[in-house]
């Protein structure tokens, strides 16, 4: 049985959703890849694992650090995906890395192309933070979020992200 509660944030209204014991997604409003979790999952605003989330939320948006550790989250994908999924949780609170970066960490070989796919899946974003991931150049590249989102993000935790490059048609956002 999955479960869902709402939790509204700066970035827009974010579906929280559990198997009863573990955090297993957060849904964005305009995320296109679990949409169809968050309609099948069950309203249930009591779970521990929703208010322990929902105060982590808390403190991140209110510009402090919590742990990841501090939540017990279950990730589903394939091997590669978490071994993607589980270096974006090494990445610091207010520091950005490349889809390169990744790469080289996880294998000689790997593809940037590769981490940005995974990347894009990651069921629980914001507390496993693939917004901190951007492109090569100074590319601030795409979000399942939104591309505004991600900005609002990355200015929450202090970064400078006027000098970098944006997908044609946006314009910086304002946190």
């Amino acid at each position: 049985m999955k479960y869902k509660t709402i939790y509204s944030s700066k970035i827009g209204n974010l579906t929280l959703i559990s198997d009863g014991e573990h955090l297993t997604h957060i849904i964005l409003e305009n995320e296109p890849y679990y949409q169809d979790i968050k309609k099948e999952a069950k309203i249930n605003d009591n779970l521990e694992i929703f208010k322990r989330t929902k105060s982590w939320l808390d403190k991140y948006f209110t510009g402090q650090k919590p742990n990841i550790n501090a939540l017990k989250l279950k990730l589903k994908g394939t091997p590669f995906q978490l071994k993607v999924w589980n270096a974006l949780k090494k990445i610091p609170y207010g520091k950005l890395v490349t889809y390169s970066d990744i790469a080289k960490k996880i294998s000689p070989d790997m593809s940037a192309r590769a981490i940005g796919k995974a990347n894009s899946h990651n069921p629980i974003p914001i507390i496993i933070p693939c917004h901190r991931v951007v492109g090569a150049n100074s590319n601030l590249t795409g979000y399942s979020g939104g591309i505004e989102a991600k900005m609002k993000l990355l200015q929450l935790e202090g970064i400078d992200i006027t000098h970098y490059k944006l997908p044609k048609g946006e314009k910086h956002a304002k946190v």
